[in-house]
């Protein structure tokens, strides 16, 4: 049985060398998934930590892997960048990969959890997620991403488009 082709998003970020943690998480990516699309990049302030602000983007791409193979492939690119899993959950990074959605599906196995929580709780998320897939549905929520960032209540942080080309 071939497994089906499923859209997936994934929050990308940096604020460790930052455009060229990002463009090169990206270009792994690349080499991993494909056709991957990416979202504006966005400058914003390290949340829940005093740290150096991040750059944050969202890429999204259709693939037959498993969830958790997806997880486990994203965990690797990370490591390759020099991910540090040591540290606690909330600290400065070289390159964050955040499985957000994995086409549809409701996941929570201890490993994998889509869709991610951050994706209605930060403008870094949602921003960049409402600019790839506006109509697109939250999984169970029912509501499209643009209403969704259209309805956000800004936490206080601040956006600011980045020119980084990717």
């Amino acid at each position: 049985m071939v497994p089906a082709v499923v859209e997936v998003f994934v929050g990308v970020g940096s604020n460790v060398d930052r455009d060229d943690n990002l463009r090169a998480g990206v270009a792994a990516l690349r080499e991993t998934f494909v056709e991957v699309r990416v979202s504006t990049v966005w400058d914003n302030p390290a949340v829940g930590f005093q740290g150096d602000d991040f750059l944050n983007l969202v890429a999204a791409f259709k693939t037959d892997l498993s969830a958790g193979a997806v997880a486990d492939r994203l965990d690797a690119i990370e490591d390759r960048f020099g991910r540090r899993r040591d540290g606690g959950r909330i600290v400065s990074r070289t390159l964050d990969l955040d499985l957000l959605l994995y086409g549809d599906a409701v996941i929570d196995d201890g490993r994998v959890r889509v869709p991610r929580p951050d994706v209605s709780d930060y403008a870094f998320v949602l921003c960049p997620l409402a600019e790839l897939a506006p109509e697109r549905r939250h999984p169970v929520l029912g509501t499209t991403f643009s209403e969704m960032w259209d309805a956000f209540e800004s936490d206080g942080n601040r956006l600011t488009r980045w020119p980084l080309e990717l």
